[in-house]
């Protein structure tokens, strides 16, 4: 059993290893080719952030394991808001921009919303309840339909927006001397992603299997919070840097990404059935999605460390309640 956590540890590891060099190489593949860094952080780098769970995904799906699949979408974007949003209010308030509270939480909370409804076939149809090729590509149309408006908006009217300047900063360019490196670089990536996400699925299932415990649960804790250390780290870097609206809209953009464009591919290569006590999971997602918006709109459009502590509560406790019961 040590073993297989060693080993899940090092297959995260490949996995974040892998997404970073993923994104590194692409940046500066992109920009040598003339593609401006605008594009970049809006497209590369945001796909580079979810890179680890759509690895997880995907090779779980192909294996069968879709109790992993379901458990490390929906734990991620549970640990982002309870677990990161709560941890950057803890170390200084968080602002929330007027965009964000118009524009991306609404969307959130809808995906969330239509994750909790497409999950509901067993109250709603009398079938077991799934996610099947037809919600994938439902999911994926949204996406596309989120990314258009998303980057036509801010490639016309918000050049300044915050979170590509950040996406900027965080990934500036890298003058590598030569395209073969920026090859290999993405190669090594994306080799690193396989690797580490074989890893950790193949030694998931084990782990679970020999604690006695579901799949989906190990999905929900360990592979979950381990695959969203991007967005933990971003946003607390953002956080002690004084860009807090960062943190809100990193947590945002990724859950919107994890259900759109994760879920949506993950259930195209195979239907994702809702596990046992996967209907908990979707509806303290959907829980925690709206209770964001009242935290943003309150104290002056500030998430403060009082209510960052309630996230954490809200996140340990549902944790420990999934774990123990």
């Amino acid at each position: 059993m040590l073993l297989q956590i060693l080993l899940i540890t090092i297959g995260l590891g490949a996995l974040l290893g892998g997404g970073d060099l993923l994104v590194r190489g692409a940046s500066a593949l992109a920009k040598s080719l003339g593609v401006s860094t605008l594009v970049i952080g809006l497209t590369v780098v945001a796909f580079g952030t979810s890179a680890p769970e759509l690895s997880i995904n995907l090779l779980a799906a192909l294996k069968g394991n879709t109790d992993i699949s379901f458990g490390n979408i929906i734990g991620s974007n549970i640990s982002n808001i309870g677990l990161i949003i709560g941890c950057a209010a803890l170390i200084s308030p968080l602002a929330v921009e007027g965009k964000i509270i118009t524009r991306e939480l609404p969307m959130m909370f809808l995906a969330a919303l239509a994750a909790l409804v497409m999950g509901s076939d067993a109250a709603l149809r009398q079938y077991p309840s799934s996610y099947d090729r037809v919600d994938g590509i439902v999911y994926l149309l949204f996406f596309s339909v989120f990314i258009y408006y998303t980057t036509s908006e801010v490639l016309f009217r918000r050049k300044d927006d915050p979170f590509v300047s950040q996406a900027i900063k965080e990934h500036p360019t890298i003058n590598f001397k030569s395209v073969i490196l920026n090859v290999l670089l993405i190669t090594a990536g994306l080799a690193l992603l396989i690797y580490g996400g074989k890893l950790t699925v193949d030694n998931s299932v084990r782990f679970a299997e020999a604690i006695g415990i579901s799949k989906a649960v190990i999905g929900l804790t360990i592979i979950a919070v381990g695959t969203s250390l991007p967005e933990l780290v971003t946003s607390i870097m953002a956080t002690v840097k004084g860009e807090t609206d960062l943190a809100i809209g990193n947590v945002v953009g990724s859950n919107i990404f994890n259900i759109l464009f994760v879920l949506g591919a993950s259930s195209v290569v195979r239907p994702i059935a809702v596990p046992e006590g996967g209907q908990k999971d979707l509806i303290m997602m959907v829980i925690l999605s709206a209770l964001l918006l009242p935290l943003s709109v309150t104290q002056k459009n500030k998430i403060v460390r009082s209510e960052g502590i309630v996230l954490l509560i809200m996140y340990f406790g549902y944790t420990a309640f999934r774990v123990l019961i």
